[in-house]
């Protein structure tokens, strides 16, 4: 920004605001402020996600911090007279706290904002990820310098010191996995960013890489570093085209800017750096399935040892971490490991980011130091359960974690915390469930998901999971019997404890969550019939109320059967053999006269 700018306007140009026309935004901002000549007052700058998203498209105006949500096309002159130009508020465009009702005129006002502690998701929505000045002027690569100052071993034990666990799922501490690599001998080595996101609902690395991709670069040229690597590649789902191409201008600029490429600020150090587009394949998450990806095989899992660290990409000494891992690196050596060790707990240093969805209000990419009660993050920042229903479980690790229930809400969020309560942090995943979920159902989605990603070469995780589904499929069809819930549980810690890989290994953690937490569900749908949420319809039966019938025939126009007679004089019957349950007669009855059992 220029020195006469007086304001700045950053709008989120990620993934998700795209899709609701951020860009198209962006130009008729541009547009409508050149119009009204205020282009050397007014700046407009295309950021990355600034994690909330569910009130895209947005955008913060500074240096006020004032907050505007669900942008449209009609908005911008609005905006640009009345705020950019008279500094007024346009106050049906600002945030209200869905549990207060209370207005918030700056993103300070917010909780989702307030109760956040950025340290990785520091930059994303406040620079443009497509200007290396950008992060230069927010004390990118300063972490650097000071990385190059001291000697390899020297940056390993400040990593070690600030307490950085691995941010990938498994929570493995950073600076001994660094110091494993550095130790084991061999003539090239490599560092490698998993950002192979796969997890149902989450979105984490996809924020970081196309809101503040050169934190990833930095990070990952003091891991090279330190290791003694001069070669990375970050292995990207190709799904992610916005995160694709913006690390690869971000590769281009630190590589003009002099911070890639030979001889590194003038040192003995040198480092390339590749983007590797990986084809979605769940698996290819698990480090060494990744690897073989990069080398052109099939995905699949080997057995360890040897470990990376030991024997890697190409057979050479190999350190993997992931996206948020690698972010977090320049803050801790910029700052220094006191600093960092400052958050979370005495055994989870730092913060993590975990993508809130599901039944909440606010969903969105939240940042907030290790130990904090899930209670906060849901009912604080995510603004409660949407459309006032009751808060039932929340699933964290995804398809690899379980689903906690009501009673362990006030929980604390760390690696081992969650272990003892046969939970996950895993990659950060968080997934609210309402009243309106059913856990047998749910179960079979993530065991699903896990049989479907699955690559097949081990036995237990091939079968297995296939034989699980078939009595998670059975039970939610009402045709279960008492025993499958001794089998399912014996198959599940049997597929636990015999799989290859962390695919197999913690697929089964749902089905032993649900069956610890949730027993009763499945007990209904076996003795009873029922499905308490509603969710499995062979367990549904629909009738109507003669008395709430109003003849008025939209139940039986919606049926896709044909399964309900009437006419406007007798209030219309639902053929129980021909329903098929699907719930439209419900849906669109406007008088309640649908009633389901």
């Amino acid at each position: 920004m220029n020195s006469e700018a007086r304001k700045q306007v950053f709008v989120c140009a990620g993934t998700g605001c795209v899709a609701s026309g951020a860009n198209k935004i962006i130009d008729l901002l541009q547009a409508e402020i050149a119009r009204q000549g205020m282009t050397e007052r007014v700046d407009v700058i295309a950021t990355g996600c600034h994690g909330f998203c569910e009130q895209g498209p947005t955008l913060f105006i500074e240096p006020e911090k004032k907050f505007y949500r669900h942008i449209q096309a009609e908005d911008v002159r609005e905006i640009v007279e009345k705020d950019l130009a008279q500094d007024q508020k346009v106050e049906r465009l600002l945030y209200k706290e869905p549990l207060t009702g209370e207005l918030a005129v700056t993103y300070g006002d917010i909780n989702f904002f307030a109760k956040q502690s950025r340290i990785a998701l520091k930059n994303c929505g406040f620079i443009d990820p497509n200007k290396i000045e950008d992060y230069l002027a927010q004390g990118g690569f300063e972490g650097l310098k000071k990385a190059l100052q001291l000697t390899p071993d020297e940056v390993i034990e400040e990593v070690k010191a600030s307490g950085l666990r691995g941010r990938g799922g498994a929570g493995f501490p950073t600076g001994l996995k660094w110091s494993l690599c550095r130790t084991n001998p061999g003539d090239k080595k490599y560092v490698i960013c998993n950002a192979d996101e796969g997890d149902p609902g989450a979105f984490m690395d996809r924020g970081l890489l196309e809101g503040d991709p050169q934190s990833v670069i930095e990070g990952m040229l003091i891991g090279a570093y330190a290791i003694g690597a001069d070669e990375g590649y970050v292995y990207c789902r190709a799904e992610y085209p916005l995160a694709i191409r913006n690390f690869q201008i971000a590769i281009a600029q630190a590589t003009e800017a002099g911070f890639l490429g030979d001889n590194i600020l003038g040192s003995e150090f040198s480092f390339h750096l590749k983007i590797y587009a990986g084809a979605g394949a769940f698996v290819c998450g698990e480090e060494t399935a990744l690897m073989a990806s990069i080398e052109g095989k099939r995905g699949m899992p080997r057995v360890r040892p040897p470990f990376p660290a030991q024997s890697g990409l190409w057979g050479k000494p190999t350190n993997i971490n992931n996206v948020e891992t690698w972010s977090n690196i320049p803050h801790i050596l910029r700052n220094g490991s006191p600093w960092y060790a400052q958050y979370g707990t005495e055994k989870s240093k730092g913060t993590k980011i975990f993508a809130l969805t599901g039944k909440v209000n606010n969903t969105g990419l939240v940042e907030v130091p290790m130990g904090m009660p899930l209670r906060e993050i849901i009912f604080d920042i995510g603004g409660g359960v949407a459309d006032g229903k009751q808060f039932k479980a929340v699933q964290i690790g995804g398809p690899s974690g379980s689903c906690l229930p009501a009673e362990l809400l006030d929980l604390p969020v760390d690696y081992d915390t969650l272990a003892q309560a046969g939970a996950m942090v895993g990659s950060g995943g968080l997934v609210v469930m309402d009243e309106t979920t059913c856990m047998v159902d749910i179960a079979k989605f993530f065991v699903n998901f896990s049989q479907e990603e699955s690559c097949g070469k081990c036995t237990p995780c091939r079968e297995g999971n296939k034989r699980m589904w078939e009595m998670l499929d059975r039970i939610s069809r009402g045709e279960g019997k008492m025993a499958d819930l001794d089998k399912l549980e014996q198959l599940a810690r049997t597929i636990k404890e015999t799989s290859l890989c962390g695919l197999g290994q913690n697929a089964p953690n749902p089905v032993l969550a649900a069956l610890k937490y949730f027993r009763e569900e499945f007990v209904e749908h076996i003795e009873a019939k029922k499905c308490r949420a509603g969710a499995c319809s062979n367990l549904l039966s629909y009738s109507i109320d003669p008395e709430k019938c109003k003849k008025c025939s939209l139940c039986a126009k919606n049926c896709p059967v044909n399964c309900i007679t009437g006419n406007k004089n007798t209030p219309y019957v639902i053929d129980g053999d021909k329903c098929i349950s699907c719930g439209s007669c419900m849906d669109s009855c406007k008088f309640g006269a649908v009633l389901r059992a």
